[in-house]
């Protein structure tokens, strides 16, 4: 157990507490205090997403159980995030299935290549980072879900980042898909 890998299992047990927070009673806490605290929750995994990796770079502590379970943990939350957005209404179900969907096949898409030791073909993408800073930008402005000022709209902003997120994410399959196929029919039996 390292710094980096605890703030990772941190993150995942957030995941419970982020969820919970839209179950509480009304007299617990009112939809505006739900939708912040499940905001700062889940920007504050988002922060440590990046603070893991970052830490076990610097401090030399990366470990093949961190690089297993650091990818767990953020499509974990994200997925999470994605089914409280769709059961509070404020996403659509096929976008999330889209964004869900994608993560599982190229995980295992992943999983496959390392397997056959083609990994660094399907390694994450310019178009994959962007994908994710879309998402991860998106879904703290719709789980907010108040207007910030007179103008800003996080709810009309946060769909647009989401769709984009979600376009970006079929066009990423896709490109690990090219990069993976060729390989799939070298080792077919």
């Amino acid at each position: 157990m390292n710094l980096p890998n605890l703030l990772t299992w941190l993150r995942i047990l957030a995941i419970p507490l982020f969820v919970g927070i839209f179950y509480l009673p009304p007299t617990w806490l009112s939809p505006f205090g739900q939708n912040l605290i499940a905001t700062i929750i889940f920007s504050g995994a988002a922060i440590t997403d990046w603070l893991d990796g970052y830490l076990a770079r610097t401090l030399n502590q990366m470990s093949a159980f961190g690089a297993f379970l650091d990818p767990v943990a953020d499509k974990l939350m994200v997925a999470a995030a994605l089914i409280v957005l769709v059961h509070l209404e404020r996403l659509d179900a096929p976008i999330a299935l889209i964004i869900i969907g994608r993560e599982i096949t190229v995980s295992a898409l992943r999983e496959w290549m390392a397997h056959i030791g083609k990994a660094k073909s399907v390694a994450v993408s310019f178009l994959g980072k962007i994908k994710t800073a879309s998402q991860m930008i998106a879904i703290p402005l719709l789980l907010y879900h108040e207007k910030i000022g007179e103008h800003f709209d996080s709810q009309v902003i946060g769909t647009w980042l989401i769709y984009l997120a979600a376009i970006l994410t079929l066009w990423s399959m896709i490109y690990y898909l090219k990069a993976a196929i060729p390989q799939a029919l070298k080792h077919s039996p």
